[in-house]
């Protein structure tokens, strides 16, 4: 007999065939696939469309089909275990995969809940409801986020920066690492806040940091569980989370970064033999040496102290022999002075001592003397006695000169002249002693006829960007066509000028010519590029730099983002309250400030963070031996890191060559110039230069 064709689980009638198009239509609009079946053969009495599609049935078409027909044999076999249990009276979930209608396998969660009805005294199964929902998403996406959080695991475990997730501030896990770098264990960390742990000074910077949830590397310190500070660089990012977003910091330990570029600030200013401080040191300590003496009215005296013979010691005991001595020599002047002293060593078998707060010249002869004597002593080198003698020479402030560079080439003067006289003697300098006077005021008169009768010039050096190449200004440097020894640069004659007075006219002259040839070329069409004039300590003290400048930019035309000044650490030093006014009235005009020759000063970092400026040259000494010098490229790297993180522009002189470019660009210095990019060129060659520049990179 044919099989008896399934009834129709809603009774007939009117009122039937509306709540069957009810059920219908809620049976279709749930997110989930349903069907019920009936007992005992299971053949389906009712389908939604969900269940239909998915099986490839129609939702007529899969009435009175068995479930085992509908499933197939393969999840038949996995599902009857669920089936018996759920005929048994039991709700059972179960969950299975399964090919849809695209061939891709899905995952079914199926939920079998029986129909339980009471028959002779105990509860039947007449059918089943069957749920399936498909779980395929949530179950890839779960999966996702466990092989995310896996990764993120094993990448915390296996990285050496330490990481931190805390949510306003509570820690909420740690990696390993940083419970190394810290020396807490996990336990300590967790629940605590982030900036317990930062040391007191940089509490409040971290604070606003993460206030503002900023992202950016940046530089602190952190207190390690024995008490001591660990420098640290850290960068933070914000998470998003369902519940709540919570921020991941990632800390990196920079001591070896910190003692590298102490050991690169060392090495710029100290002899790495001796350990003294080297020619650079000295001349910004004489700085302000005599700057201190001026202001106090005291006299203070520099030694120029020589080794008589010295060459002797090494060709018959060797360099090291010679480097030995040289080291004992530096202890020794170091402990015969006093601690308000300074002892340099100014290169071969040469040092220089500073004396200051002198009552009078018998003073500096008194401790000469004494610095003799102990230079005399006795020195024993390996197996060897040696008894060197001093040849010292003296120059006095303010008898003998004001400026650094005079002061100094007078006692060296001084010292040439005891060697002279019979050495391990000392003498202090007479006029007599720095060649033919006449000479000098020759030079002198033609320096003033140059001044005055335009017979100095302006070279212009381009400067580039160093990663594309592309011309962002150029700097003025001013020449003398001397009248017998032809084209001469700044450092022939600068040092006359300013001993002179003739250095305020040469500095208005240049500042003016500068602006006016920089403007005509703006009017050319030429590249729109600013100009950089070199301001020296004395015109700075002297003039009224920000009003002179205002006055020229008027007369010519050229607008004030289009100049930039460049000063010597020297001038930062001196004279601070006055050289911060005149920094700030520059800015608000619109000229940009340039330190030049950075690295050759001293104590000049503490002053950085005080004035308006714009860029930091690197100075050319630092750049002509790289690559190849090691201790100079951790220089120029030290350098160009301290710009970055004042957000100042780094500029390298002097370059010569594509490998140092390669290196300039690796560090991530922005600016260059030298002979490797373009030579100082006079107007007419720049002009031409200027032209044929392409116009992507003007």
């Amino acid at each position: 007999m044919p099989a008896k064709p399934p009834s129709d689980p809603v009774p007939s009638g009117s009122g039937s065939h509306a709540s069957a198009a009810l059920l219908r239509l809620v049976a279709d609009t749930v997110p989930v696939m349903l069907a019920y079946y009936e007992s005992p053969e299971l053949r389906c009495r009712f389908a939604n469309q969900r269940f239909a599609d998915f099986m490839e049935r129609t939702a007529d078409g899969i009435l009175g089909t068995t479930a085992r027909d509908i499933l197939g044999e393969q999840t038949w076999q996995q599902i009857l275990p669920c089936v018996q249990r759920a005929l048994g009276g039991e709700t059972v979930q179960h969950l299975c995969q399964q090919a849809g209608p695209d061939g891709r396998m899905r995952m079914l969660e199926f939920s079998l809940r029986p129909q339980l009805e009471p028959r002779g005294g105990r509860l039947a199964t007449p059918g089943i409801l069957v749920l399936v929902n498909d779980v395929t998403e949530r179950l890839e996406a779960e999966q996702a986020v466990r092989q995310s959080e896996e990764r993120m695991r094993k990448f915390a475990e296996a990285t050496e920066e330490g990481l931190a997730f805390h949510r306003d501030g509570r820690i909420l896990d740690a990696n390993a690492s940083l419970q190394r770098m810290t020396g807490y264990t996990l336990a300590e960390l967790v629940g605590r806040s982030i900036f317990d742990f930062i040391q007191p000074e940089y509490r409040a910077l971290a604070q606003e940091y993460t206030r503002r949830g900023r992202e950016y590397p940046y530089e602190l310190a952190m207190r390690h569980k024995d008490g001591h500070a660990i420098p640290i660089e850290a960068v933070g990012k914000t998470l998003p989370q369902q519940q709540d977003e919570y921020r991941v910091v990632v800390v990196r330990d920079i001591t070896a970064r910190k003692q590298a570029q102490e050991r690169a600030r060392f090495l710029a200013l100290h002899d790495p033999l001796t350990q003294l401080p080297n020619r650079r040191h000295l001349m910004l300590q004489l700085a302000r040496t005599v700057a201190t003496a001026q202001e106090r009215r005291k006299r203070s005296a520099v030694l120029f102290v020589d080794l008589d013979h010295f060459k002797t010691v090494n060709e018959s005991l060797g360099h090291e022999a010679g480097d030995q001595l040289l080291c004992e020599v530096a202890r020794r002047l170091q402990e015969g002075v006093k601690a308000t002293d300074f002892v340099a060593h100014v290169g071969g078998d040469q040092f220089v001592v500073l004396l200051s707060g002198l009552r009078g010249r018998a003073a500096a002869a008194a401790a000469a003397d004494a610095l003799i004597e102990r230079i005399r002593a006795v020195y024993t080198i390996g197996e060897t006695q040696l008894s060197p003698s001093p040849s010292v020479g003296i120059s006095v402030f303010p008898d003998d000169g004001y400026g650094p560079d005079e002061l100094l080439r007078r006692a060296d003067a001084a010292m040439q002249q005891a060697k002279e006289s019979g050495r391990g003697t000392r003498l202090f300098y007479t006029p007599d002693m720095e060649g033919q006077p006449a000479e000098v005021l020759q030079q002198e008169h033609l320096l003033r006829e140059a001044v005055f009768h335009d017979a100095l010039e302006l070279h212009y050096q381009p400067q580039v960007q160093v990663a594309s190449g592309r011309l962002v200004g150029l700097e003025a440097l001013v020449r003398w066509r001397h009248p017998q020894r032809g084209l001469v640069g700044p450092d022939d004659f600068i040092p006359l000028a300013e001993s002179r007075g003739l250095i305020t006219p040469i500095g208005r002259w240049v500042l003016r010519e500068a602006c006016r040839q920089l403007k005509a070329w703006h009017n050319e069409g030429l590249a729109l590029v600013p100009v950089a004039v070199n301001l020296s300590a004395i015109e700075f003290r002297q003039r009224d730099v920000a009003g002179e400048i205002a006055r020229v930019l008027q007369e010519t035309g050229l607008e004030p983002q289009y100049l930039e000044v460049e000063i010597t650490e020297t001038t930062l030093m001196q004279h601070a309250e006055h050289t911060r006014a005149t920094l700030q009235a520059l800015q608000a005009m619109g000229v940009a400030v340039t330190v030049d020759d950075f690295g050759t000063g001293y104590s000049s970092l503490t002053y950085l963070k005080r004035y308006p400026l714009d860029k930091l040259k690197v100075d050319r000494s630092f750049v002509a031996d790289t690559p190849a010098d090691g201790d100079d490229v951790a220089i120029v790297t030290a350098i160009v890191q301290l710009a970055r993180s004042l957000q100042l522009q780094s500029v390298a002189e002097g370059v010569q060559t594509t490998e140092q470019l390669t290196l300039l660009q690796s560090l991530g210095c922005e600016l260059a110039q030298g002979f490797g990019i373009a030579p100082p060129m006079d107007v007419r060659r720049t002009r031409a230069w200027l032209h044929a520049l392409p116009a992507a990179a003007s």
